[in-house]
């Protein structure tokens, strides 16, 4: 029953580190690979966890596939994506001074400023600078979603795999 309280703690852990850019989705795989380890891997097999990492990496994938698309649907252009994703990554360790949200704030912020300033910088247009940025906001936004969606599928997996 403990480790089983372990594995839950592990899972909401990441849940709630998902939304804040940090790698929610890697604690809950660390949490199953544990739990299987402790049990003997007799309830959670080395199958389960190969969909868990597979799920997270699928994750981290569909993360930066959206934050281009989105950022390009919005006229930005592939630098633009880079520069969503380093102002996201850079927004959400800075974070601004808000408790427990400012780095989901900053990481939001930093994900428009990222891709609207080296959009203005490729193309001296602000109005392509502000539609790229929207467009990062809005794929940071839909990343953030699918990634939710997907840690919970882990969680969902995981938690009925332990308890069989």
């Amino acid at each position: 029953m403990a480790l089983l309280l372990l594995l839950s703690t592990f899972l909401a852990a990441g849940l709630l580190l998902i939304p804040f850019g940090l790698p929610g989705l890697w604690l809950m795989a660390i949490g199953v690979v544990a739990y299987g380890w402790l049990t003997d891997f007799h309830s959670v097999s080395v199958t389960i966890i190969a969909v868990v990492i597979g799920l997270a990496g699928v994750a981290e994938i569909a993360e930066a596939w959206v934050g281009f698309r989105f950022a390009k649907r919005y006229g930005g252009s592939s630098r633009a994506g880079w520069g969503a994703l380093v102002g996201g990554l850079v927004g959400a360790v800075i974070g601004v001074p808000i408790p427990i949200i400012g780095s989901v704030i900053g990481g939001f912020a930093g994900a428009f400023a990222g891709a609207a300033f080296v959009e203005y910088a490729q193309q001296r247009r602000a109005e392509a600078a502000l539609g790229a940025g929207w467009g990062a906001l809005l794929g940071r936004a839909a990343a953030v979603a699918v990634k939710m969606g997907l840690g919970v599928v882990i969680a969902v997996v995981s938690l009925f795999a332990a308890l069989r």
